[in-house]
């Protein structure tokens, strides 16, 4: 008996601890001063509001490296706060617990009048609003799209021009494609300076892939990019293919290999950095899979079986070779009409079911091929010749919205922005912005 009676002493002690810290992850207060409301802890992360002095806001958590508060205002704006604009002493900040931009928010709004005590480290007077980067002008949201999703453009020059267009557009973030041995800090500096947040597609040394030396430095190199503040990285560019990955060699296992230690690396250096699996080329052209060349669905399929999902944070895929608006699902009119990389629902429903689920989809390039204004395209992009650049923006306008209600996708990365080449890769066939300058895509993803 006397034992029985100990151990529900021992419950009723565990119950009134978890009690406590569940009231600990709620808790409420108000701003100090006027205060930035962040998309992350950090003043690199993109602002979502500025909040009033003496706002409510509910707590849940704190940064791991301290400094910032995560909660929601009494208008049910959820984001992070610098630590020092909340009345709260910091005994009780550091008795919240630790999470991060992925961990979800299950808190409801707090009233909108709230009765707190003065904090004991609070200054007296109002707190400044924290020191923001130089940004351009905030960035236009549709409101349709749902939250978690975010949109971007893949850029080569960058300009002026390009970034209003896709501010315009509503895009947050932008996309540079570089090699592991690059200074990726120019490039880093340079999106965050524009208020954009970046993602990095790193491609190496496909004749080295082989070597297990190899992929640690690869790993090495990708770790010094997320420490130098990448916002996320895709980890190489279509691994399926001998135009990417060494010839004879090709494999999902060691690409799989590749990611994993390219996965810890990153999380080592900056445990806020998306990582994204490299994008397979979508094609049906080697009937299979085999060390010569694989097609994406079992290229992916035997990924999740080896393991992949626990080495990323998003599921990349590339979406290039529609000639039909995302809702089709059959009509295509080339052969093989009824392949599921013709359509946008085709190849999302692919990727999701190959990893069941597990991790949601970063298109890391979604675009739609149009020859007007420049010239007939050459022979191996011949069945886009009808498209339009007024199909071209509707469409594109179309599938964000799809994406954005899916629930599956995370990100969708726009193939391109503002690239210039029309050759044997008709790569100005994919850009939004047209010759002349106009950007009918952006007008159509604006509204």
């Amino acid at each position: 008996m006397k034992t029985t009676r100990l151990i529900l002493i021992a419950l009723a002690l565990l119950l009134a601890f978890a009690t406590m810290a569940w009231a600990q992850a709620a808790l409420d207060t108000t701003t100090i001063g006027r205060v930035r409301l962040r998309t992350g802890p950090g003043t690199d992360w993109r602002v979502i509001a500025e909040v009033a002095a003496g706002a409510a806001v509910r707590l849940d958590g704190r940064a791991p490296g301290g400094g910032w508060v995560r909660g929601i205002t009494q208008d049910g704006q959820i984001g992070w706060l610098v630590e020092s604009a909340v009345a709260v002493s910091a005994d009780a900040i550091a008795a919240l617990p630790g999470v991060w931009v992925d961990t979800p928010f299950t808190l409801q709004a707090p009233p909108a009048t709230i009765s707190t005590a003065p904090a004991e480290s609070a200054p007296a007077e109002s707190v400044p609003l924290e020191a923001a980067p130089a940004v351009a002008p905030a960035v236009h949201v549709p409101t349709r799209l749902a939250r978690g999703f975010e949109i971007g453009g893949h850029v080569a020059g960058f300009s002026d021009y390009a970034a209003q267009q896709m501010r315009r557009a509503g895009m947050t973030w932008v996309k540079r494609q570089l090699f592991a041995n690059q200074n990726a800090a120019p490039a880093i500096n340079e999106a965050h300076r524009r208020g954009f947040r970046i993602l990095l597609g790193v491609v190496g040394e496909a004749g080295r892939v082989g070597d297990d030396n190899y992929l640690n430095e690869y790993a090495a190199q990708l770790a010094s990019m997320a420490a130098q503040g990448a916002d996320a990285i895709e980890v190489w560019n279509e691994p399926n293919i001998d135009r990417e990955w060494a010839a004879g060699q090709i494999s999902p296992e060691r690409y799989t290999e590749m990611l994993r230690r390219a996965y810890n690396a990153i999380k080592a250096a900056n445990p806020s950095t998306l990582v994204i699996s490299g994008a397979p080329a979508p094609t049906g052209f080697f009937g299979g899979c085999s060390n010569v060349g694989c097609d994406d669905a079992p290229f992916i399929q035997r990924m999740a079986a080896a393991g992949a999902a626990n080495s990323m944070d998003c599921i990349g895929l590339h979406y290039n070779e529609g000639i039909l608006p995302p809702t089709a699902r059959s009509g295509d009119p080339r052969g093989s009409s009824s392949f599921y990389s013709r359509y946008y629902g085709g190849m999302v429903d692919t990727y999701w079911n190959a990893f069941r689920g597990a991790r949601p989809l970063c298109f890391t390039e979604l675009g739609y091929l149009s020859p007007e204004g420049l010239g007939p395209l050459p022979g191996a992009f011949g069945w886009a010749e009808n498209v339009t650049v007024a199909q071209q923006a509707a469409w594109l306008d179309q599938v964000v919205a799809l994406a954005a209600q899916s629930r599956r996708v995370r990100l969708l990365i726009i193939w391109n922005v503002d690239f210039t080449e029309y050759g044997a890769d008709p790569m100005a066939g994919y850009a939004i912005i047209r010759p002349g300058g106009a950007c009918p895509a952006c007008d159509a993803l604006s509204r």
